[in-house]
C-alpha cells in the first residue's frame, strides 16, 4: 500500500480532503492530509512573511519529521506549486507527484502569471495594500464549471470554511534546482484530457512537465476531492500503482 500526502489548493486545508483521506485509508493506504501555514485552523499565522517557500517547507518538513519515503504527493489547484518545489527538494522521498487541476509550472512562473492580465489587475485592486487574497465567492451562477458537482451543503460548507490566501503563495515564482526529475500523474476535472495530451504535444510550458506522466480523468468540477471524493480516491489509488 501507498502513503500519500495530500496538499489542499488555494483558501482550504486538510478538512477538504476528509471523504478521500476516508477512502483511501479503507483502502489500506497511509495518509497524510495537510493544512498549509496560514490557512484553515492555521489562518491564525497568515503574516506578509508567509511566501510559497513557507509553505514548501511545510511539506518538506511533515516528510521529514515523520520520516515517510516513496511518498505520493498530491498537490490540487494551487497546492501544485509548493508540492512541485517540494518533490525537487527531496526527490529520494517521493515516488510520485499527482497534480489534481494542478501541473508542475515552469521554473519562474507564479500562479498570478497564469491568469489573464485584467484578472490579475482586478484581484489586486481586491487586495489592495494588504497581504492576503480573499476566497471566490463559490457562486454557481457565477463559476458553473469550476464549482460543477458541488452540491448546497458543500458550498455552504466552502463559505464557512475558506480563509483567505497569503498574498506571496500566489505571487511568488516556482524555483526548482533542475535536479532528479520525480515521476508525475495528472488528475484533470474540467478538461478532457484529449486537450491535455495534445498540449504535452506542442510543448505547451504549463504541460511540459507532465511528459511522460500518467493522465487520469475525473469529470466534475475544479474542486473534485469535495464533488467526487470516491471517484478521486479511486484514481489516486491508480496512480499510487506502478
Amino acid at each position: 500500500m501507498a502513503t500519500f500526502v495530500l496538499v489542499p489548493g488555494f483558501w482550504l486545508g486538510a478538512w477538504a480532503w476528509r471523504d478521500v483521506t476516508g477512502a483511501l485509508r479503507a483502502q489500506g493506504h497511509e495518509v497524510y492530509p495537510m493544512t498549509l501555514t496560514g490557512l484553515a485552523e492555521r489562518d491564525h499565522l497568515a503574516g506578509p512573511d508567509v511566501t510559497l517557500d513557507t509553505h514548501t517547507t511545510d511539506i518538506v518538513r511533515l516528510i521529514e519529521v515523520e520520516a515517510l519515503r516513496d511518498v505520493v504527493l498530491v498537490g490540487h489547484s494551487g497546492g501544485g506549486m509548493p508540492v512541485a518545489q517540494a518533490a525537487d527538494r527531496i526527490p529520494d522521498r517521493i515516488a510520485r507527484v499527482v497534480y489534481v487541476e494542478s501541473g508542475p509550472l515552469p521554473d519562474g512562473t507564479s500562479q498570478f502569471d497564469t491568469v489573464p492580465p485584467e484578472e490579475q489587475q482586478r484581484l489586486r485592486a481586491l487586495i489592495g495594500a494588504g497581504h492576503l487574497l480573499p476566497p471566490p465567492a463559490w457562486d454557481p451562477a457565477a463559476d458553473p464549471t469550476n464549482l460543477a458537482g458541488l452540491d448546497d451543503p458543500t458550498l455552504a460548507l466552502l463559505r464557512a470554511r475558506a480563509t483567505p490566501q497569503p498574498l506571496r503563495t500566489a505571487t511568488d515564482p516556482v524555483r526548482r534546482t533542475g535536479g532528479r526529475p520525480v515521476p508525475t500523474a495528472l488528475v484533470a476535472s474540467t478538461f478532457p484530457l484529449t486537450v491535455v495530451r495534445e498540449m504535452i504535444d506542442q510543448g505547451h510550458p504549463f504541460f511540459t512537465g507532465l511528459a511522460g506522466g500518467r493522465l487520469f480523468e475525473v469529470p466534475t468540477g475544479h474542486w473534485p476531492m469535495l464533488s467526487e471524493p470516491k471517484a478521486l480516491a479511486d484514481v489516486l489509488d491508480s496512480a499510487a500503482r506502478d
